[in-house]
């Protein structure tokens, strides 16, 4: 992932010229114009992308995409720096840890949450509706909070719920705490919403507990939603319609999500799913490598013996660099398909990660409410049943 980049000996004056960069490293001079990440094409394709950090000895920490990166001091300055090569169409999280403190990138000002920061190539798509957050910045909140007292699956848990223009069909965001404080989805729906790229909705943010108990293919959660927490949403006085619900997860979510459109069809007929850990069994969490295990994993086997899915909308979408994951999610694909489900399927420019998912969440929720959301190089109207795999 990295490249060999200038050393000590070079013109300190023209050091990172490569990458518009101008002033030698290290004087307050250059520190007030640094901006990271910066990307340049590579000679063979992709980006050499430069990364900054003032201070000492660290690394860069990508989300999922790569193992961590070491910086290099720049001789005897306080300026330490890597040039990591990215693949084309990338956008990926990242920290920069130093010992056992992690932190946003402080030249960066896309960031996700206090200690995370979000790198893009030029070509990775654009994200209509989600705004720029700094590493500093606190994010709106709904102002409806459930205290939530689960009899089946144990424990409190706080929930927020949003009415988006008005209120509507519910849309049950798992992992709802990340959808809170690092990436911001109440204002990426509102945006979306007040452009008519969605019908009003009702957000409903789910947090987890404990994500492998409660993301594995078990019914508690989904009796627990069912029986316990849309009563709970009805009784709130936030206007809601439950009988019109889409769950949106990932990973895991995404897992549970689809799990529970087989499981409980009367419950979940909408679902919107990105990188689902579609390679799960019974156990595959506790293996040296869980996504060697059957192809689609125990979905897949238990999708070849589905009864009609006719009123099943599915959308799937999964990072075109999840080069492991892909074959599990494409059968997963096939075979909902297969099965009757009207199915949508796309490539998200990332690995796995919510900074890669974020547009595919907001398009494919209007998708499952017949509605399209459009923006720079966004989808067509809705497809016929299955739409055909393609980057987005």
């Amino acid at each position: 992932m990295t490249e060999p980049g200038p050393g000590p000996e070079a013109d300190e004056e023209h050091a990172f010229a490569a990458f518009g960069l101008s002033g030698r490293p290290g004087t307050d001079a250059f520190w007030a114009a640094a901006r990271t990440p910066v990307p340049v094409p590579a000679a063979d394709g992709g980006w050499r992308t430069l990364f900054l950090w003032r201070g000492s000895e660290a690394c860069l920490d990508f989300e999922s995409w790569s193992p961590p990166v070491p910086l290099r001091r720049w001789a005897d300055t306080d300026c330490w720096y890597a040039e990591v090569r990215m693949p084309a169409r990338l956008r990926v999280t990242y920290r920069i840890v130093t010992g056992e403190a992690a932190h946003a990138d402080p030249f960066n000002p896309v960031g996700a949450g206090a200690d995370r920061s979000i790198a893009a190539t030029p070509d990775a798509p654009a994200q209509p509706h989600w705004p720029v957050v700094g590493a500093d910045d606190v994010l709106p909140l709904p102002r409806t909070r459930l205290r939530w007292t689960g009899e089946r699956l144990g424990g409190r848990r706080t929930v927020r719920v949003h009415p988006v223009g008005g209120g509507g069909p519910v849309v049950l965001l798992l992992d709802g705490d990340d959808w809170l404080y690092l990436h911001p989805a109440m204002t990426a729906f509102d945006s979306a919403v007040a452009a008519g790229e969605m019908p009003p909705v009702t957000l409903v943010f789910l947090p987890a507990r404990d994500r492998q108990a409660e993301f594995g293919c078990r019914p508690e959660l989904w009796e627990a939603v069912r029986d316990e927490l849309l009563p709970l949403v009805a009784e709130s006085g936030v206007p809601a319609d439950p009988d019109r619900l889409v769950v949106a997860g990932q990973s895991l979510g995404g897992l549970s999500a689809l799990y529970a459109a087989l499981e409980f069809p009367d419950l979940v007929s909408r679902i919107a799913v990105q990188s689902a850990s579609l390679w799960w069994t019974p156990g595959a969490m506790e293996l040296a490598d869980p996504l060697g295990g059957p192809v689609g994993g125990t979905l897949a086997a238990r999708l070849r013996r589905s009864p009609d899915l006719s009123e099943l909308r599915c959308a799937f979408d999964v990072g075109e660099h999840e080069t492991r994951m892909l074959p599990h999610c494409e059968l997963a694909e096939t075979l909902t398909e297969r099965a009757g489900a009207t199915v949508r399927v796309s490539r998200s420019a990332s690995d796995h990660d919510r900074a890669g998912w974020r547009h595919a969440l907001l398009r494919d929720v209007a998708w499952a409410l017949d509605r399209a959301v459009a923006g720079a190089g966004g989808p067509p109207p809705p497809a016929p049943p299955h739409a055909p795999a393609r980057p987005e």
